[in-house]
């Protein structure tokens, strides 16, 4: 449980006294809250003395009468306003005349409790209060968060936008000077070496649209029939000439009704994202198998390969935003680590699942759920 702390300022010992008692025992629940809310009360009688318990003890609540000898009230709450304290003010008070309650309302008081009050009427309001305090932290946290992504997109663009383009800088400086002799095939290798820069540039581009694209774009106009058969041999052609290169053989395997009402791009993001993973991470010779099965109620898919696989502390991680398995076997492999975070939010769209299973050494299996009923995407 967590533990809100409640500052009763009022010149009446009684209020003080029955507030305290009240909400000695009282706990707030709603089903959409992680942990409970108790309280702890704490008493001042006047408003000076309530300011400097404000700045030792860091309240969440007050609940504050106006009428007080010294300072008012008011004057109470605009402390708090001005100094722009995350602290929830409900007015306790039996002379509220409107000009009060105007000024109390612009400084930020969130409620009004008339004295006297009934237990039940001071435990709604705090039930109330209480809700509005974790919106407000869930709000905030989500807004860190935020901050927090975009600050990660901007070192994400800085490193792997900044080395490829000086990469590509020498190779040209390179050609510019004929540092390797007069003929253009002395600098094929550098032409390629370079092609492979500007690729890996589009692909974090693309990962940052379809990151994008799944947090702003509205959908439910573009959900058609897709046959996720076209689109896995689709993603294998896409990534055939990179699985030649590693020697890798690619299997796919139709065992159900391949047909999913869904969005297209969605199951492209799906499906060349794994594929891709399966290829990429896999050991030189190695194999790649994609099941395609379907029950009544849902499409399965299984993306294996026998890969490098991932330890226990990376799969804990992976499906996180910018998250890059690094290691002696991946320092080489290119990517943004927005690929597996971009797939589970595809697929959450959905309703579905995904989840991993890894051995290193030995490989990887990503088993995907999507149901069949038709869904509302946001």
């Amino acid at each position: 449980m967590a533990v809100l702390k409640v500052l009763v300022i009022d010149d009446e010992p009684g209020i003080r006294s029955g507030v305290t008692r009240i909400l000695r025992d009282f706990h707030v629940t709603y089903p959409f809250m992680d942990e409970d809310y108790t309280f702890e009360v704490l008493q001042a009688p006047t408003g000076e003395d309530g300011i400097t318990m404000i700045e030792n003890d860091k309240p969440d609540i007050i609940l504050l009468d106006n009428k007080l000898p010294g300072i008012q009230g008011v004057d109470v709450l605009e402390y708090v306003r001005e100094r722009k304290y995350d602290i929830v003010v409900a007015m306790i008070t039996s002379y509220a005349s409107l000009d009060v309650a105007i000024r109390a309302t612009r400084d930020g008081a969130t409620d009004f409790i008339p004295k006297p009050f009934t237990p039940q009427e001071l435990k709604s309001s705090i039930e109330n209060i209480s809700k509005q305090l974790y919106l407000r932290k869930v709000t905030n946290k989500m807004k860190e968060e935020g901050k927090k992504i975009r600050y990660q997109f901007l070192s994400v663009l800085s490193h792997e936008l900044k080395a490829p383009l000086n990469a590509i800088e020498g190779y040209l400086r390179m050609m510019q000077e004929k540092q390797s002799g007069e003929r253009i095939d002395d600098y094929a290798p550098v032409i390629d070496r370079s092609l492979q820069r500007i690729q890996g540039m589009r692909n974090l581009i693309m990962d940052l649209l379809d990151f994008t694209k799944i947090r702003l774009e509205r959908k439910e106009e573009k959900i058609q029939e897709v046959d996720l058969e076209e689109v896995a041999r689709n993603a294998i052609v896409t990534v055939q000439p990179y699985a030649i290169q590693m020697d890798v053989n690619i299997n796919l395997d139709v065992r159900g009704d391949s047909k999913l009402m869904a969005d297209p791009e969605d199951m492209e993001i799906i499906f060349n994202n794994l594929v891709s993973n399966a290829v990429k991470y896999n050991k030189f010779g190695g194999r790649a198998e994609i099941i395609i099965d379907s029950t009544d109620t849902e499409v399965l898919l299984v993306f294996s390969d026998t890969g490098i696989g991932i330890s226990d502390a990376d799969r804990e991680n992976l499906f996180r935003e910018f998250m890059r398995v690094k290691n002696e076997r991946t320092k080489n492999i290119s990517g943004s680590g927005l690929g597996l975070s971009i797939v589970r939010k595809v697929i959450e769209l959905y309703h579905g699942t995904i989840k991993v299973d890894s051995t290193p050494e030995m490989g990887s299996v990503f088993t995907v759920h999507l149901p069949r009923k038709q869904v509302t995407i946001p």
